[in-house]
């Protein structure tokens, strides 16, 4: 929806840009009586549009990082409790976490899911490391 508007991705009078312009005229609208918080969030800020990040709209940016190795294994252990394994949880996510710098909760979320599904395909009752 934030897409810059004028570029290739816009053929003059898109629907995407039709809804960024009436989502800017209703931000707009609000006022700091109104109690209202809007939050978004975006791994490519490089190509929003600029009027959404002028003051009094998302003019606040904060930038949260890739999970460190210890915020990692804490992930890998909550997606990994409701799987069978035939080792320690908290070690698995410990060696996991230490496999995979630089991944997001949704890539470790991804890992945990594709390993159940491995396991299941290969009709085993585990996910087991390999």
């Amino acid at each position: 929806v934030g897409r810059k508007r004028g570029g290739r991705s816009f053929g003059g009078h898109s629907e995407q840009e039709n809804t960024l312009n009436q989502l800017l005229v209703e931000m707009d609208g609000f006022n700091t009586t109104t109690n209202v918080v809007v939050l978004a969030a975006t791994n490519r800020i490089d190509i929003l549009d600029q009027a959404l990040l002028r003051p009094g709209r998302f003019d606040r940016q904060i930038f949260v990082p890739a999970p460190d190795i210890k915020g990692r294994a804490s992930i890998f252990k909550v997606h990994l409790q409701p799987l069978k394994t035939l080792v320690d949880k908290a070690e698995l996510s410990r060696k996991m976490a230490a496999l995979t710098p630089g991944f997001t909760g949704a890539d470790i979320a991804n890992v945990c899911n594709e390993a159940a599904l491995i396991a299941a395909r290969d009709l085993n009752e585990n996910i087991i490391m390999k």
